[in-house]
Parts: C-alpha cells; sequence; structure tokens
C-alpha cells in the first residue's frame, strides 16, 4: 500500500494560516502597523482603498531591514523575537510568531521598499500568491513602505464574504484605534480613498484619547493610578454621568497588547455599583503592565483573549482602583457633616432627669358615628362595594390555552391575530385596572388575572408605530428651540452617514459640521424631552452591533432603538385612562405576546391556579 501523507507545499499551508491570521483588511492593517511599531518608527501613514479591497499601505520611518532580512521576512515561522521556547514568556514585542507577513504574501500581491540608515540604496521586493516576482535594489527613504493589493485575489470565496466598504472600513478603523490608543508617543495618520480621517500628532495619553474620540470626553475623564507588586494599572475611568446604554467606549490594555476581559470588565461595573443607572456602562481605558512570565498572549489567533496568572488578585486591585479614583474625585455621594443653620440636637446625659412625652388623645371618639355628612359616606361606600363586586366576579374558567408561566416564542400565543393582522381578544376584559409597583398593568379577565409588563408593551407599540412610519414615509419632524450637538467617534461617523437617509425618514434633521459632530436641528414629533445625543450614539451602536446591511434591516434597528428609549420607564406612576390607553394600543398590535427582540410582553395567572393558591 503507497504511502498517504504528505507534507502540504509551503503556498498551501500558507493559505491554511492565512484563514486565521488574515480575516479581513482590519487584519492587514492590524499585521502591518504593529510590525512598524516593533521597528521603532515615529511617523506611521496608512492609506486605504476601497476600505482595503483594492490596496493597503503602511509607510513607517522604522530602521528597515537588509536585502537578506527583507526576503526571509516572507518565509513561515521567521522572527526576528524567538531563539528558544522560553522567549515565547519573555516577549514585550507585538508579533513574534512569523506568519503575518507570510500569510498577506499568501493571499494578495504584495510591493515591499525598505532601507536601513547604514545602507545607501534598500531594497525593492515583489510577491504575488506567495511567489517571488523580483527583487531589486531602489532608492527610497529610511524604514519601510508596504503596499498590499487585490486582497485573497487568489481565495474567492473568501474575498466573497467580505462585508460592504462601511463595514469593512468600520472594522480597519476600529484596528486602527487600538493601536494608536497604546502609542501616543507616534505620529499616525490614516487617508481613505485620498481622504483625510486621523492625523495624530505624538503627545500625551489623555490627548490622543480626545484626539481620537471628540473633545466631549476629555470633561468626563478620571485618572487612575496604582503600582504593586503584581501589577501596575492606569489611565482613565469615566464619570457616572458619562455612562451610556450601548456603544460605551471601554478598552483594556496589557503590555501595550489591546485586550478583552469580561472578569476585569465586572470589576468596573462593581466599583460604579449604584452609581450609574442598571444596564448602563460607562467608559474607561485602562492599561496593565504586568511581568510577561504572568500572562499567556498566545492562547487565541489574534491574541485578543489573554491569560492572567493572578486574575482574582489583579481583579481586586483594579476595583480598588477605581473606587479610588471615584472618591477622590468626589463623585461618590459624601454625608455632609456641616451644621450650621442645622437643628441643635442635645447630647444625651445619664445622670439628667427626662420625662416622658404626654400624648392627648379623646377616648370618646368614635370614627364610625354617625355625622351629618353621612348620607355622602353612604354613597362613598356605595361605590367602592360596586367596584369590589366588579373586580371579584365569579369569572367562569375555560380551556382556552393560557399560562401563568412566561412562553417562550415557539409555544402557542396567548393571544393570536384575525384576519386583519390584528390581535383578537378572545378573552373579556373588565376597564378597571391596577398598577402593581409602577412596572406592571394589572386587569381581570374571563380567565383569571392579565398582567402587563408596561415598558415592553410600550416598545412593541412603538416599533410598530415607527415602522410603518418608515415604509410610508409619514413621520412628522419637531424643531428644535436650540440645535443640540452629536459628537461621534470617527470609526462611528461611516454607519451614522450609512443610516442618515432612513433617521432623516423618521423625522431627524442632522447638520453635518465637521469632526464628527452633528448638529439636530429637529426630531421625530412625540420624543422631546429625551437625551437627543445619546439617543442618536445609541442608534448608531445598535446598527452597528447588529452588523444590518439591508435596509430593511436598518429600518428595525432604527425603529426599536427609538422604541426603547422613547417608550414608557419602569416606575412611572399611570391613571386609569392612560393604562386603558396603553392596553388597546397595545391590541391593535400585529404582535401582543412579545416585543421585538423576542421578550414576553404579558401572562395570565388562571383563576383556577389563583384558587389553588388560597385552599
Amino acid at each position: 500500500m503507497s504511502d498517504i501523507i504528505q507534507l502540504l507545499p509551503d503556498s498551501v499551508a500558507n493559505q491554511i494560516a492565512a484563514g486565521e491570521v488574515i480575516q479581513r483588511p482590519a487584519s492587514v492593517v492590524k499585521e502591518l502597523v504593529e510590525n512598524a511599531v516593533d521597528a521603532g518608527a515615529k511617523t506611521i501613514n496608512v492609506l486605504i482603498v476601497d476600505a482595503g479591497r483594492t490596496s493597503i499601505q503602511v509607510i513607517d520611518d522604522g530602521k528597515g531591514m537588509s536585502e537578506t532580512d527583507a526576503r526571509l521576512s516572507f518565509e513561515r515561522h521567521a522572527t526576528s523575537k524567538i531563539r528558544k521556547a522560553d522567549d515565547l514568556f519573555a516577549l514585550t514585542t507585538m508579533g513574534f510568531r512569523g506568519e503575518a507577513l507570510a500569510s498577506i504574501a499568501a493571499v494578495a500581491q504584495i510591493e515591499l521598499k525598505t532601507r536601513q540608515e547604514k545602507d545607501d540604496i534598500g531594497t525593492s521586493l515583489s510577491i504575488s500568491g506567495s511567489k517571488f516576482i523580483g527583487q531589486e535594489p531602489c532608492v527610497c527613504p529610511i524604514g519601510s513602505n508596504f503596499k498590499v493589493e487585490n486582497l485573497f485575489f487568489n481565495v474567492p470565496a473568501r474575498r466573497k464574504f467580505l462585508k460592504s466598504n462601511t463595514t469593512e472600513l468600520n472594522n480597519i478603523l476600529s484596528a486602527f484605534e487600538r493601536i494608536v490608543l497604546v502609542y501616543p508617543n507616534i505620529t499616525f495618520t490614516l487617508h481613505s480613498n485620498g481622504v483625510e480621517i486621523f492625523s495624530l500628532k505624538a503627545c500625551s495619553l489623555r490627548q490622543r484619547i480626545v484626539e481620537v474620540f471628540g473633545k466631549r470626553l476629555n470633561q468626563n475623564l478620571l485618572p487612575v493610578e496604582v503600582e504593586t507588586t503584581l501589577c501596575r494599572i492606569y489611565g482613565f475611568v469615566g464619570k457616572p454621568e458619562s455612562a451610556k446604554k450601548k456603544g460605551a467606549l471601554q478598552y483594556f490594555f496589557v503590555n501595550d497588547r489591546y485586550m478583552k476581559h469580561p472578569y476585569f470588565n465586572k470589576a468596573i461595573a462593581n466599583a460604579f455599583e449604584r452609581l450609574v443607572p442598571f444596564g448602563e456602562q460607562v467608559p474607561y481605558f485602562l492599561y496593565f503592565e504586568v511581568p510577561p512570565e504572568n500572562i499567556d498572549v498566545n492562547i487565541h489567533p489574534t491574541k485578543t483573549e489573554i491569560k492572567f496568572e493572578n486574575e482574582q488578585a489583579i481583579w481586586q486591585i483594579l476595583m480598588a482602583a477605581v473606587k479610588e479614583a471615584l472618591g477622590k474625585f468626589n463623585d461618590i455621594p459624601a454625608i455632609d457633616f456641616d451644621t450650621e443653620g442645622k437643628p441643635d440636637i442635645p447630647v444625651f446625659n445619664p445622670s439628667a432627669n427626662v420625662s416622658a412625652p404626654t400624648v392627648n388623645f379623646n377616648p370618646s371618639y368614635n370614627p364610625f358615628k354617625e355625622t351629618k355628612n353621612s348620607n355622602s359616606s353612604a354613597a362613598s361606600q356605595t361605590k367602592w362595594e360596586e367596584l369590589y363586586k366588579e373586580l371579584n366576579k365569579d369569572f367562569s374558567t375555560d380551556t382556552e390555552n393560557v399560562s401563568s408561566v412566561p412562553m417562550q416564542p415557539d409555544e402557542q400565543p396567548i393571544f393570536t391575530s384575525n384576519e386583519t393582522g390584528k390581535a383578537s381578544l378572545a378573552e373579556e376584559r373588565s376597564p378597571a385596572h391596577y398598577q402593581y409597583k409602577g412596572c406592571y398593568i394589572m386587569t381581570a379577565v374571563k380567565s383569571g388575572l392579565m398582567i402587563i409588563d408596561q415598558h415592553r408593551a410600550h416598545v412593541r407599540i412603538l416599533y410598530e408605530q415607527y415602522l410603518e412610519q418608515l415604509k410610508k414615509h409619514t413621520a412628522h419632524t419637531q424643531k428644535m428651540l436650540f440645535p443640540e450637538m452629536v459628537n461621534l467617534p470617527v470609526s462611528n461617523e461611516a454607519i451614522l452617514q450609512k443610516i442618515l437617509s432612513e433617521m432623516q425618514t423618521m423625522g431627524f434633521e442632522l447638520s453635518n459640521m465637521g469632526g464628527g459632530s452633528y448638529a439636530v436641528n429637529g426630531v421625530p414629533a412625540g420624543i422631546e424631552g429625551l437625551n437627543i445625543s445619546a439617543l442618536v450614539g445609541d442608534m448608531v451602536a445598535s446598527t452597528l452591533e447588529g452588523g444590518s446591511s439591508a435596509s430593511e434591516e436598518i429600518d428595525k434597528a432604527l425603529a426599536l432603538s427609538l422604541a426603547r428609549n422613547a417608550a414608557i420607564p419602569y416606575g412611572q406612576v399611570l391613571g386609569n385612562e392612560e393604562m386603558e390607553n396603553l392596553v388597546n394600543e397595545l391590541f391593535a398590535c400585529n404582535n401582543v405576546n412579545y416585543t421585538p427582540t423576542g421578550k414576553t410582553t404579558l401572562t395570565i395567572l388562571k383563576q383556577l391556579d389563583i384558587e389553588k393558591m388560597l385552599e
């Protein structure tokens, strides 16, 4: 029997490696810029054409490469940072596995020009699909100039699955931001299709954060600084008033490397407990310095998931540092001990004679004794008796499919739709409603007690109304007396441009003021009083998280975001007429039972179950 196991050709092995390392144009930008940083560059320029599909160019003024090194850098596992296995646990640089350039070369066409300071002339290198096309001397500045063209030209299946230019450019901007936030001492520029998006001069860390995400953020940053034998943590956290429901700017870095760490994120959430509304998050930019041997950065291909040796101890240090930052800047409410103008409370003296206070009352008072107003009292009593009887009618139970447990989307709904598409209320409802703890509307129905979540119900109502307005283009705009400014990060501006026409259809009027700033001149009628800046940011974040591309999906994301912000909040007291209107509008919806995200809006506690509980 002949042998069947054979070694893969380098070109095939490189394409396999590229599947892990080079997932999209943003991966190329990340790898090339990180290489420029490792080369000691003081200025790095990035030029993008067609969101990286056509070309990605990274130019740096680093130390450059010799003719031999330039050729070897494209071989698999060619690296200047590892000589033995122990070196893996003492790395302080970015790339180290020697797969990045080989992986890029396997799925693109590359032209490299590079020169070292000691050399008079540089080297020009051309590669296409892992094959060397040519190498010759050239005149070029000190440093390296990588130009990557036609990404995935030889892997059409990979190229087909790239997202829209807007989405891919946004991913490039996110990758770029994660690097520039670590190296404020380096000058960066980024151009897309010839348009300058970023021009960042070398500066302090705080200034770099502000330049990337807007000047308004500056007033909300609180410095964090702590140093222990385990680690050093420094950076900034946002003030409680900067918290957002979505799109909060949250960045962790360890040893100058971006990381995702839900466990440490929870430490910050605990530090802000009771200072921000439930479900909202504060921005933070926090940097960890940890001995390299105490972390493992090579547990994930993208190296964003990092394992710490002393996670629990660092968690405690982090939470304490954030709390200290909050307390130092008086953002935690303090007890006021100022007694000026306050009533004087005498100090207890056990030797002093203290007499008990006397209580005056009328022992002959009878609250049930008839008075001149007895007729009105009797009428009032009769009214309450009638209401009591109405609410406690002996409703007959039947075999309708109702449940006291919230149902899942695939179960039989409590209420079904009729031929007109609206919900059919098969139950006989009583017009008397009761609001429980400002959250739930309770009303008697034929088979028991119906409980409606007022916020979720209103979200469903508004969601369908906004969707209908988008379809019919019937939204009305309410002009603002004073335009409100909205500042967005550059990475989110592309998403706003994508959904701007739909927002205008909904009733928004926005003017581009440049630099990521927009003036809101008008909003949809009926949402006056909301935080417009937070609302627009939330709508952009919702669209970004959903990765919507089709117009219909964008409409749904916008309608849901607007409905969530405009819906009746939990805790708002409602009158009986308001509750009646809410219930009627809910049962006029196409889907009564669930919110747009599948959460239950109502349930019914059956009469038989109530009787069993009282046995």
